[in-house]
C-alpha cells in the first residue's frame, strides 16, 4: 500500500513538472537574449554581446551589458530596453506559444524590442507587425503557463 501511495505522489510530481509554467524571461546559461546587451540594439542598432563583467539580474535572469553605460542605462529603466514578451520569440507568441530566439532576429517597434525564434520566423513576424504585436498582447503573459 505505501509503494503505491509513493508511486502515485511520484506520478504527480512528474505531471505538475511537466507542466509547470515556464519563467517570465527566456534564458540560457548565458543568460537574457543568448548574453546579448539589450541596450545595445537601441544605442548601436545591432545586437552586440555583453560581457560577464557587466551583468544586472531583473525578473529571474541575467542580462548582460557591452560596457557599465548601457548596464546602467537598464539598470535605471528596464521596462524601456528589456525585449518584449520576456524575450520569448514574439512571433510564436503571437500564435499562442513559446519559442526560444535568436539574437540577430530583432526589430524595434514604436521603442519597444522585439525578438524572434530565426531570421526566417522573423520575415513572417514582418508581414503584418501591427496584428502580430496585438495578438502576442492578448497572449501575454498566460502562454507561460499552457505549453
Amino acid at each position: 500500500m505505501i509503494k503505491k501511495v509513493l508511486l502515485v505522489c511520484l506520478a504527480g510530481m512528474l505531471l505538475s513538472t511537466a507542466y509547470a509554467a515556464k519563467p517570465p524571461v527566456f534564458a540560457t546559461g548565458e543568460g537574457a537574449i543568448r548574453g546579448y546587451d539589450p541596450v545595445a540594439y537601441f544605442t548601436q542598432s545591432k545586437p552586440m554581446k555583453g560581457q560577464d563583467q557587466y551583468t544586472f539580474e531583473w525578473q529571474g535572469a541575467t542580462y548582460k551589458f557591452a560596457s557599465a553605460e548601457h548596464q546602467a542605462l537598464f539598470v535605471k529603466d528596464a521596462e524601456r530596453y528589456a525585449p518584449q514578451y520576456g524575450g520569448y520569440c514574439a512571433y510564436a507568441v503571437s500564435n499562442g506559444y513559446t519559442a526560444s530566439t535568436l539574437p540577430e532576429a530583432w526589430t524595434i517597434v514604436e521603442g519597444k524590442l522585439y525578438l524572434n525564434y530565426s531570421l526566417e520566423v522573423q520575415n513572417k513576424w514582418l508581414e503584418d507587425v501591427p496584428g502580430r504585436i496585438a495578438a502576442a498582447d492578448k497572449n501575454w503573459p498566460q502562454v507561460l503557463n499552457g505549453n
